[in-house]
C-alpha cells in the first residue's frame, strides 16, 4: 500500500481536479496511481511532468528509444511501478518481451543503435563526471545526434524523478505485473 493517501480521484478539485483531467486526456481516460498522488500533492509540479513528457513525445527520439531509456533508468533505479508501467510501454510501441528483457538486463538486444543507447545509458547511469571522449564518440557513431543527447538527458532526467518518487512513496503498481 502506498505511504501517502490521496482522496478518491474523483473527489479533487480546483488545480488538482484540472491536472487529473490533462492527464486523463493523455492516458486514455485514466489516472495512473504516480499521476494521481504527485497531482494531489503538487499539481503544479505535475504539470511540469507533464510538459516535459511532451516535449519528449514530440523530440526526434523514437517511441521505442524512450521506453528504452525509461526502462533501463528504472531497472537501475529498482523503481517497480516504472519498471512494470515502462515494460506494458515498451510492448506498446513493438517492442519484444525478449528486447525488454535483455534492456532490463542492460545486455546486448541484437539492435546496433538501440544497443549504443543501452551502454550509454548505463554509462551515465554508472559512471561519476564527464564520460569519456570514446564514449561521446561511440553513442553519435551509432547515430544519436546532438540534439537527441539533450534529448536522452531529459529522458533520463523524467525517469529519475519518477523513481525517486516511487521509491519514497511505494507507489502501488497499477500496471501489469513484470516477473
Amino acid at each position: 500500500m502506498s505511504r501517502i493517501a490521496i482522496p478518491a480521484v474523483s473527489n479533487a478539485t480546483g488545480a488538482t481536479a484540472e491536472v487529473y483531467a490533462r492527464v486523463r486526456k493523455i492516458a486514455g481516460g485514466s489516472v495512473p496511481n504516480l499521476f494521481a498522488t504527485v497531482g494531489h500533492l503538487a499539481p503544479a509540479t505535475l504539470n511540469a511532468v507533464l510538459d516535459a513528457e511532451g516535449a519528449l513525445a514530440s523530440s526526434s527520439l523514437s517511441k521505442q528509444d524512450l521506453e528504452t531509456i525509461k526502462l533501463l533508468v528504472s531497472e537501475q533505479t529498482g523503481c517497480d511501478y516504472c519498471v512494470a508501467a515502462h515494460v506494458m510501454l515498451g510492448k506498446m510501441t513493438g517492442l519484444s518481451p525478449e528486447t525488454l528483457r535483455q534492456i532490463r538486463a542492460g545486455k546486448a538486444t541484437g539492435d546496433a543503435k538501440r544497443d549504443a543507447l543501452v551502454h550509454f545509458v548505463l554509462t551515465l547511469q554508472s559512471t561519476r563526471g564527464t564520460i569519456d571522449e570514446s564514449e561521446f564518440a561511440a553513442i553519435r557513431t551509432a547515430g544519436y545526434s546532438d540534439t537527441q543527447l539533450a534529448e536522452i538527458s531529459l529522458a533520463i532526467a523524467m525517469t529519475i524523478f519518477t523513481n525517486t518518487f516511487n521509491r519514497i512513496n511505494d507507489t502501488d503498481v497499477d500496471f501489469p505485473p513484470v516477473k
